[in-house]
């Protein structure tokens, strides 16, 4: 093999690896917040105050909304200059933030602190999976967004037993002083990569040309439409059950650090199997279902959907198992969807194809599912609040299958465009 080609396979793996370490990071940070929001509301808030869970889900809000406000921003930036540059800068901005969250002596204070995590993801939500779109062709894109979005659950399970464990022994704000310092150094280390972009911009001596068309096409693009409806509806589903599961099972009667510890468990076996499977699954179906990247997704939905309302049911330790059931599936979708995101958009607009996701699926996702669930469990109860999550559920998984037949035209139309 020539030495410059196995460099490049050396350079793109070891891209992958410090994009998971990041992306793990990632999701630590995130639910954290999540395992502790118990603690939190307590330290601002009476028990006595109807509206405190809302209040604290606006600590989810504030996170996304800038998350979701600055990442197309950043995005449009990432189409220009080093997204290495851009990596390294959010990461090391989202760290110190994070660190700051522990230090917050009220809760104006540690609404600002994750602002500043929100403009720090935004920088890097979009640039890391476009840099592994850039280093690896489709035939592998599938099993290499898999990897990168294992971090998905082993970094919310880590989230949950950081700050589950951790909460219940050295109070909430250690919790966030830990996460800092790796976060810092993988930040760093962002500076010393190289942008895949170069060396191709380089042998065809011309930089890539984006035009006004290219980024019509994309909103034109009817599998990137139905794929951004499809993630929106999950989005929903899965942050408002990562956000709120610590206290639907205070709600039935679990312990905080015992339960998330479990959850967390669950979360991360359950998500890291599935996350991979799903990956590995869409890619090899392709050559048979060439919709097979929503087609994975949307049957794992379906399926999941009436484990979850199962596990609302069945009394624990019971419930664990159809729970361990439940997120195997919700995960199935994973490296399939954001494998089709990249799939259908043009290599010159891909970081801001996946800003636009990242907009689209947080304002209307996660961000109305915080407060929403806040209040559908404050005014009723958590069973209401996640019977309500088991129908977004379900509609997420349908969407995912009526894209089926847009998909395989879609792909095949940004292919010719990337040999031509």
């Amino acid at each position: 093999m020539d030495g410059s080609i196995k460099k490049s396979i050396s350079g793109a793996h070891s891209a992958l690896l410090l994009l998971l370490g990041i992306n793990l990071f990632n999701y630590i940070d995130r639910q954290v917040l999540a395992a502790l929001e118990p603690d939190i509301r307590a330290t601002f808030f009476t028990s006595s105050d109807v509206n405190a869970m809302t209040k604290t889900g606006l600590l989810g809000d504030a996170f996304f909304v800038t998350y979701m406000i600055s990442a197309p921003i950043l995005g449009l930036l990432a189409d220009r200059i080093s997204r290495w540059m851009i990596v390294g800068a959010a990461v090391i901005l989202w760290s110190l933030a994070s660190g700051a969250s522990g230090l917050a002596a009220t809760f104006t204070i540690l609404v600002a602190t994750r602002i500043c995590i929100g403009i720090g993801e935004g920088g890097y939500g979009p640039a890391a999976p476009t840099i592994l779109s850039d280093l690896f062709p489709i035939e592998r894109r599938g099993r290499i967004m898999a990897i990168f979005y294992t971090a998905i659950p082993v970094g919310s399970a880590l989230g949950y037993v950081i700050g589950g464990l951790i909460g219940a022994h050295f109070g909430w704000r250690w919790a966030f002083y830990l996460v800092t310092p790796p976060g810092l150094l993988l930040g760093l280390l962002c500076f010393w990569q190289r942008d895949p972009r170069v060396a191709a911009h380089r042998l065809v001596q011309e930089s890539p040309r984006r035009r006004l068309a290219d980024y019509l096409t994309l909103f034109r693009t009817r599998s990137y439409l139905i794929n951004c409806i499809a993630q929106t509806l999950m989005t929903f589903g899965t942050g408002g059950l990562g956000f709120w599961v610590a206290a639907y099972l205070r709600y039935r009667n679990q312990s905080p650090d015992v339960g998330m510890t479990i959850f967390g468990l669950i979360t991360v076996v359950a998500g890291l199997i599935s996350t991979l499977l799903g990956g590995v699954v869409a890619d090899r179906l392709r050559s048979r279902f060439p919709g097979s990247y929503f087609l994975v997704s949307g049957i794992g939905m379906l399926v999941a959907c009436p484990f979850f309302v199962a596990t609302l049911y069945i009394p624990f330790p019971a419930a664990w198992i159809s729970m361990f059931v439940a997120i195997f599936f919700l995960f199935l979708n994973t490296g399939p969807s954001n494998t089709a995101l990249a799939n259908v958009s043009l290599p010159a607009v891909r970081a801001t194809a996946f800003a636009v996701n990242i907009l689209v699926i947080h304002a209307l996702g996660d961000v109305q599912a915080f407060w929403l669930l806040g209040y559908i469990g404050g005014h009723t109860n958590m069973h209401v609040a996640f019977l309500f999550v088991s129908g977004i559920i379900f509609a997420s998984g349908l969407a995912w299958l009526i894209g089926v037949k847009y998909l395989p035209a879609d792909t095949a139309a940004v292919e010719t465009a990337e040999t031509n």
